[in-house]
């Protein structure tokens, strides 16, 4: 066998392992240390057929550093949710930014869409008044 031909293949063979493996894999990340306040940004004039990303802090192992913002290409029937770090038990989560069906994704049982899900503003029927100022909490046909 030649030194071409075996070259060829090792060629082959690598590309062939490379090509079955993913290029990045998402991963979770949670840090000890609180990312720093948001910076202030001055958000572009509005492009039509795109969505504004934020700003935000991202970690590279050691600090966080400062991610500006960009335009992303909106996606009809979507909404984007910024990437934004959350506290969960002392800890801090990243959460990249998506794009969700649900305007509030973290709060699926908001059936009113006011921002706030129904077991904490107690509105059983979803009209968007409070069970308390409504005198009828349980008929969804109300309007």
């Amino acid at each position: 066998m030649t030194n071409q031909r075996k070259l060829l293949l090792a060629a082959l063979a690598a590309a062939s392992i490379a090509g079955a493996t993913p290029a990045f894999a998402d991963y979770d990340v949670y840090v000890d240390t609180a990312p720093p306040a948001m910076r202030h940004e001055v958000v572009p004039a509005p492009r039509a057929g795109y969505v504004w990303q934020p700003g935000y802090w991202q970690w590279n192992e050691h600090r966080h550093v400062w991610h500006k913002g960009y335009w992303v290409k909106e996606r009809h029937g979507y909404y984007w949710h910024p990437s934004r770090w959350e506290e969960r038990d002392g800890r801090y989560h990243f959460v990249k930014g998506r794009w969700d069906r649900e305007r509030y994704a973290e709060n699926r049982r908001d059936r009113d869409h006011d921002g706030v899900p129904n077991r904490y503003d107690r509105d059983k029927d979803g009209d968007g008044v409070p069970n308390r100022y409504d005198s009828a909490p349980n008929n969804p046909n109300r309007r």
